[in-house]
């Protein structure tokens, strides 16, 4: 019982992890640099802030969000044993089946991107606005 509630309590976690990730860091750091700006034509400094920022706040998030994966195999006594070769390191004359089994965090992750690109579609299509002269 109690490593299914862990397991649940860390599949939470990716999952709240992995919508900061797609959704919560852009946000976070186009809101923080517009804090910092007071003009409407601000130098690069700002742009290269945000450009470096993002990815660099990404590479992290997906470093714990691995990090928090691992710590549900090792919970839950599901993690793969199989080490899993890149794609194109595989023969094409080989076998099609992948060697490395679907983990939660795989899972968690296309949900994400799915949830996140759905709230993108509704904000362009019913909040943004035209930017064309009327």
């Amino acid at each position: 019982m109690t490593r299914r509630l862990v397991g649940a309590l860390l599949i939470l976690a990716m999952a709240v992890g992995s919508v900061l990730l797609w959704i919560g860091i852009p946000v976070g750091w186009l809101y923080l640099v517009s804090q910092l700006v007071d003009s409407s034509e601000p130098s690069m400094g700002p742009y290269v802030l945000v450009l470096v920022g993002i990815p660099a706040t990404m590479i992290v998030m997906g470093k714990l969000l691995a990090i928090l994966d691992r710590a549900y195999g090792r919970v839950t006594r599901t993690q793969a044993r199989v080490r899993a070769p890149a794609p194109w390191h595989r023969s094409l004359r080989g076998d099609r089946a992948p060697a490395r089994a679907r983990s939660v965090l795989d899972v968690v992750m296309v949900a994400s991107v799915a949830l996140a690109l759905v709230c993108f579609a509704v904000w362009f299509f019913l909040f943004a606005g035209s930017s064309l002269p009327t």
